[in-house]
């Protein structure tokens, strides 16, 4: 089984090099896909230096776009069976891909979710509204998808790459989140729904002043999302 990590970076010169060791450092065969976002510090630097190294493949944007953008740019350039997402700063750690893959290599799953709330090793005590906006944002969509997710907003996210193969994704910012959940609840492999497994995980949330970009406006907008992806397309 090949893996394809797929990493949107933005401004994130600060833990590029040390994500990319984490994932590095993973047992697996695979190939790691970086897509800058149009950084402003000094990321795209840090890029142009890795170029020519074997199992990288570095895209870049030359506006910025935003994470869905970003990951649209890595899938279609992903070659491998699996497909995995992973964010350039440390709040998710590649220690736990065998956690994540694990419902895939027993083919029980077509796509896993890494929940931050169903009991990982370590979880940050952290930002209170946040989770109260992601407990709510995974409700609205778990009520119009018809799934039981208990962190439909969680970057792990995990797929046989049959699963995003024709699908058209449309979201620029962190609608994707939503866009891709009520697209996987309707896609079908060989005529029956995909099976969506969810597994715990470990989460060191950072806040604003370590660099965290989502905000307010954001959870706005995935409403908006939920209801668009859900009821109108």
């Amino acid at each position: 089984m090949k893996l394809s990590v797929v990493i949107p970076v933005y401004n994130e010169e600060e833990t590029l090099l040390d994500i990319l060791q984490r994932v590095r450092d993973t047992p697996y065969e695979k190939e790691i896909i970086l897509i800058d976002d149009c950084s402003q510090d000094g990321t795209r630097q840090i890029l142009k230096t890795l170029e020519g190294d074997a199992d990288l493949r570095i895209l870049y944007h030359e506006i910025n776009q935003g994470k869905g953008a970003a990951l649209r740019t890595g899938f279609q350039h992903a070659t491998g069976d699996v497909v995995l997402i992973q964010d350039a700063d440390l709040e998710y750690d590649p220690g736990e891909y065998p956690i994540l893959l694990e419902p895939i290599e027993k083919g029980l799953a077509d796509v896993v979710y890494g929940s931050r709330f169903k009991g990982g090793q370590m979880t940050r005590v952290h930002l209170y509204w946040h989770q109260m906006a992601n407990g709510f944002l995974t409700w609205l969509s778990n009520m119009l998808t018809n799934l039981n997710l208990s962190d439909m907003e969680t970057c792990y996210k995990v797929f046989k790459r049959e699963v995003l193969e024709g699908m058209d994704l449309k979201s620029n910012r962190f609608g994707f989140e939503p866009e891709i959940t009520a697209k996987i609840a309707r896609k079908r492999l060989h005529g029956k729904r995909c099976r969506i497994y969810e597994v715990p995980i470990s989460y060191y949330g950072r806040d604003y002043a370590d660099g965290k970009k989502i905000g307010w406006k954001d959870g706005v907008a995935a409403i908006f999302h939920i209801l668009r992806y859900n009821l109108f397309s």
